[in-house]
C-alpha cells in the first residue's frame, strides 16, 4: 500500500499522541521512582494492571472527567492495593508528574496533529473510560477529529478490528485510502491491516516486545510521531 493514496487518517490516542510511543505503565513508572515509591518493577506492573482492570469493570470515571482528574483515580486506585507501600503524598506527586508529562509532550506532538487536520480528515479510535471528548478539550485536540470512537462508548475493544471498522465508516472513504496510526502492533496496527488500511507503527517502548507477523507488516513504522510529515 503507497502512502500517497492516502485520503483520510485514523488516529489512536493513548500512548500515542499523549506520551508520543510510550505505553503508559512506563510513563506512570518513571513518576513512581521520581517519587520515590520503593517496590520491585513486577509489582507496580500486578498494581497497574488491578488499576486498569478495576476501570474496566466499574464507572469510577465520568463522562465530564477531565484527564487530570483520571489520573487522580487511577493513581488513587494504585495506593489502595499497595497500601502503606505508597504514601498520600507520593500519589499526589505521581498523578502530577503524569500530567505535567502530558503536556510536556502535547507541545511536539499537536502540532503534528494539527498539520495533519489541515490536509485530510480525522477520525480518533481508542481504548478509553468514556470521556474523550473532555480530554481532547482539555489538551485544545477536539478541533482536529471530526468524528471519536471510544470503547466505552460503542461497545467494542481494541484490537477488535470492528472498531476500526467504525473509524472507516465515519471518514466515508475506501479502507484502502486510510492510514491507521498508533502505538500497538496488536491494537492498532494488526486489526487495522486486517481491513484493508494502510498503517503507521509508532514504536516506542511498549508493554512488552512486539514483533510483527510476516503477513501483516506496517506500512511504516516510526519512533516519533513528528516523523508522519516526512510520509504522509
Amino acid at each position: 500500500m503507497a502512502m500517497n493514496i492516502v485520503k483520510g487518517i485514523i488516529f489512536d490516542y493513548g500512548g500515542t499522541i499523549d506520551t508520543n510511543g510510550t505505553h503508559w505503565a512506563e510513563v506512570i513508572w518513571e513518576q513512581y521512582q521520581k517519587a520515590g515509591v520503593s517496590i520491585p518493577k513486577e509489582h507496580f506492573r500486578e498494581a497497574y494492571v488491578h488499576g486498569e482492570r478495576t476501570l474496566a469493570k466499574h464507572p469510577i470515571i465520568h463522562p465530564d472527567d477531565t484527564f487530570r482528574t483520571l489520573l487522580e483515580k487511577k493513581i488513587a486506585i494504585h495506593r489502595e492495593y499497595l497500601g502503606p507501600k505508597m504514601s498520600p503524598e507520593q500519589q499526589k506527586n505521581i498523578a502530577r508528574g503524569c500530567y505535567q508529562k502530558v503536556l510536556d509532550t502535547m507541545q511536539e506532538t499537536r502540532p503534528v496533529v494539527e498539520r495533519l487536520s489541515k490536509r485530510y480528515p480525522m477520525v480518533l479510535v481508542t481504548n478509553f473510560y468514556g470521556n474523550m471528548p473532555v480530554v481532547l478539550k482539555e489538551f485544545a485536540l477536539e478541533q482536529y477529529f471530526i468524528k471519536i470512537v471510544e470503547s466505552s462508548v460503542v461497545g467494542l475493544r481494541k484490537p477488535d478490528p470492528a472498531l476500526f471498522s467504525l473509524g472507516v465508516e465515519a471518514l466515508s472513504l475506501p479502507a484502502r485510502e486510510i492510514v491507521v496510526i498508533g502505538d500497538s502492533y496488536r491494537k492498532d496496527i494488526l486489526p487495522s491491516h486486517t481491513i484493508g488500511c494502510s498503517t503507521v507503527w509508532l514504536k516506542g517502548c511498549g508493554w512488552q516486545p512486539e514483533t510483527p507477523l510476516p503477513e501483516a507488516q506496517p506500512t511504516a513504522t516510526i519512533s516519533n510521531l513528528s516523523g508522519l510529515l516526512d510520509i504522509i
